[in-house]
This record gives C-alpha cells, sequence and structure tokens, in this order.
C-alpha cells in the first residue's frame, strides 16, 4: 500500500488557498519520497496565520502558484490513498484551491485521518494533537511548517502501523467541491 502523507498552511481564515504544501509518501513503512514548497497563494495573509505559520507575502514573493506546481502534485495524490493529520481540513483547502484556480480533477479521494487513527492506537494520551503525539512518540517536529508536519504525520503513520492496528479499516472517502 502507498500513502500520500500531506499537509497545508494557510495564508488567512478562508482557507482556501495554500501558502506551503508538504508532502512524505510512505511505501512498506518507509518514506520514499519528500517534497516542500512555500506557493504564493494570490491572496492576502492575516495576521494570526502570520504567526502561527511564519511565512508572510513577503516569504512567498517570486515563489509558484497552486497552478504551477500542480503538474508535480497530481501525479503524487494519484498515486496512493492520501494522508493527514485533521485530514478533512487539508482535503477541504486542496479542494478549495481546485475549485479557485479552476483545475478540474477527481470527484471524490480515499483517506486517511492520523487523528482517527492515533485515537484509536494510542487511547491513553492526554490529546491527539501532532504536537502531542511528536512529544509523547520522540518524533521530531517543528510545528506547523508543511514538509516537517508531514514527515512527522508519515512517521505517525508508520508507527501506527508498526503498532499493528488495521489501518485501512480507516480509509474514508472525501468528496471535493465543484
Amino acid at each position: 500500500m502507498r500513502y500520500v502523507v500531506i499537509d497545508t498552511e494557510t495564508p488567512n481564515y478562508a482557507n482556501d488557498r495554500m501558502s506551503s504544501i508538504g508532502i512524505a509518501v510512505v511505501e512498506d513503512s518507509q518514506i520514499v519520497y519528500k517534497f516542500g514548497t512555500l506557493i504564493d497563494p494570490q491572496t492576502y495573509f492575516s495576521q494570526f496565520n502570520i504567526q502561527l505559520t511564519g511565512i508572510s507575502a513577503d516569504s512567498v514573493c517570486g515563489m509558484p502558484t497552486f497552478r504551477d506546481i500542480w503538474h508535480i502534485l497530481r501525479p503524487v495524490f494519484e498515486s496512493g490513498i492520501i494522508v493527514a493529520h485533521n485530514a478533512v481540513f487539508d482535503l477541504g483547502v486542496l479542494s478549495k484551491c481546485l475549485k479557485a484556480y479552476n483545475i478540474e480533477w477527481r470527484a471524490s479521494v480515499k483517506y486517511i485521518c492520523t487523528v482517527r487513527l492515533s485515537r484509536s492506537v494510542f487511547p491513553w494520551l492526554p490529546d491527539h494533537k501532532l504536537n502531542t503525539l511528536c512529544s509523547h512518540l520522540g518524533i521530531e517536529l517543528d510545528h506547523h511548517r508543511a514538509e516537517s508536519d508531514s514527515l512527522a504525520c508519515a512517521e505517525l503513520l508508520i508507527k501506527c502501523i508498526g503498532s499493528g492496528a488495521d489501518v485501512n479499516s480507516f480509509i474514508r472517502t472525501y468528496h471535493l467541491v465543484k
């Protein structure tokens, strides 16, 4: 099974554009591919999101837009089950980006949410936020940096698989906005 672990950061509360994306592909409990980039969202940045992510309009000046990198993202996304921590958020951002840029893709995608998965595998932890899980499980994390978050989520997935969890029983379907 191939898992495409993603994380997105957004420039503002609308969550309809990306300012950064991180991807880590997992096969046979190994990270076999990593990708991360800042993205020019072609919209404004809220002060809250700047403080949370450290990404501002200056940070993305001259960076590619979502449309510019879609040819890189699409084949990766199509190569496996999408995985994310609080997956509905990241898939919502992806869906809204596709719509904002008038990019046709699939009507739905298969995904696994590591929040739900980790609650099943590690029910004794005080909460199942990514930073809490990483702290308890010894996973390196530079939180709210998309590339780091996707790698940490991939390591979390690998630990869940290693624990014997039936990861595939957590596969759900997300319907993209048209």
